[in-house]
């Protein structure tokens, strides 16, 4: 499937025929894998979509360097082209912000983020490096430290697109406060206490902007505490999305 000039690599399985699809976006740098152990607990009862994001996993990069409302459009878009017209979207880090702007424009029925910025991002630290020191603490991501490391070494970020590098600096210098505000659908926000990605003070900030959220903290997990306590969050979101 071809959706404004990229290329899209997607997975849709489970049950295609029941009322709900769940959408899942990855974090930054990511694919697909990242968010199918979220989506495969729920394929018996829900209709599940997971996409790489135009410049990652294998859909083709963006014609030009997209801000998050190109990627919010382009998420509609595809949406569309599936037929999905209020989806269950789950967004974790960056697909996360995509995922906030996504819902502040369009119909969404239950909204999740996991560790989602919102603002303009001070890094003290490149982005890559944090995101290899928080994936060899998490055991259900051991496999994909390989994976990591070839794709988000510094050589790759070197020689990676000039479009990809100016998406990132678009993406950490924009802050969508104002279309956070816009958010009704209900919404559950799940961060850990060691993210040193994205503050879990974010989480608190997020809750007073949205109307109709709570937030899940996890003591001592890093900005992947939704596999870190995949179990216990997979229970949460059964009864969210029962409710």
């Amino acid at each position: 499937m071809t959706i404004r000039g990229v290329k899209v690599n997607y997975l849709r399985y489970g049950d295609k025929s029941a009322k709900d699809t769940i959408v899942l976006l990855h974090g930054w740098g990511q694919n697909i894998e990242m968010m199918r152990p979220v989506g495969n607990p729920f394929a018996k009862k829900y209709d599940i979509v997971i996409l790489d994001l135009p410049g990652y996993g294998q859909s083709s990069e963006p014609p030009f360097a997209w801000t998050i409302y190109d990627y919010a459009d382009f998420i509609h878009d595809f949406l569309k082209e599936l037929q999905i017209e209020e989806p269950i979207l789950i967004g974790h880090s960056f697909g996360g912000k995509i995922s906030l702007e996504y819902a502040s424009k369009y119909q969404v029925k239950k909204l999740v983020l996991f560790a989602s910025p919102f603002h303009k991002e001070f890094e003290k630290q490149p982005w890559k490096v944090r995101v290899l020191k928080q994936l060899k603490k998490v055991p259900l991501l051991k496999k994909l430290e390989p994976w990591a490391k070839k794709h988000m070494g510094s050589t790759d970020y070197r020689n990676a697109s000039s479009v990809m590098r100016e998406v990132l600096v678009k993406t950490v210098n924009l802050d969508i406060s104002d279309d956070v505000k816009k958010i009704s659908c209900p919404t559950l926000i799940f961060w850990g206490t060691q993210d040193q990605a994205v503050p879990v003070e974010e989480a608190y900030e997020l809750e007073k902007l949205i109307d109709n959220s709570g937030v899940v903290i996890y003591d001592g997990c890093s900005h992947y505490a939704y596999l870190e306590r995949l179990e216990n969050v997979i229970i949460v979101l059964r009864n969210f999305f029962r409710s």
